[in-house]
């Protein structure tokens, strides 16, 4: 979370996916690894996911907002992307952590899948038993 010249940076992570974001006052334009935000996230549930901070502060269209991800799938991305939002906007202004913090934005969703364990096909499935 570091800050330069009213840009502002924050890292988050969702399952494998990183999201590196960079926040500044401007026309609410989105772009994320440098393609369109309706282009990289064609699902409406996605986009709806990554505009959720700015929509809890009622922000929208007040920040560009610039995003490299790695990792992961598509909803991981989201995710990773809506908590580096989150973050990004409170260190711009301290005042967003309390209605971010009280909808559950700034937490990190800490599940992930579960390793696949020997002698069984995944990670709770196992072999059919045969009896004979």
């Amino acid at each position: 979370m570091t800050a330069t010249k009213n840009r502002f940076y924050a890292t988050g992570r969702r399952k494998e996916a990183v999201a590196r974001v960079w926040i500044s006052p401007g026309t609410g334009k989105i772009v994320v690894n440098d393609r369109e935000f309706d282009n990289f996230f064609p699902a409406e549930t996605h986009r709806m996911i990554v505009e959720q901070p700015l929509e809890t502060l009622a922000k929208k269209g007040e920040y560009d907002i610039r995003a490299t991800v790695r990792g992961g799938g598509t909803s991981g991305q989201a995710g990773a992307v809506r908590l580096g939002i989150a973050r990004a906007l409170v260190s711009s202004d301290e005042e967003f952590r309390r209605p971010l913090r009280r909808v559950g934005l700034l937490t990190r969703d800490a599940r992930a899948v579960e390793r696949k364990k020997y002698g069984q096909p995944g990670a709770r499935k196992r072999f059919q038993f045969s009896k004979r």
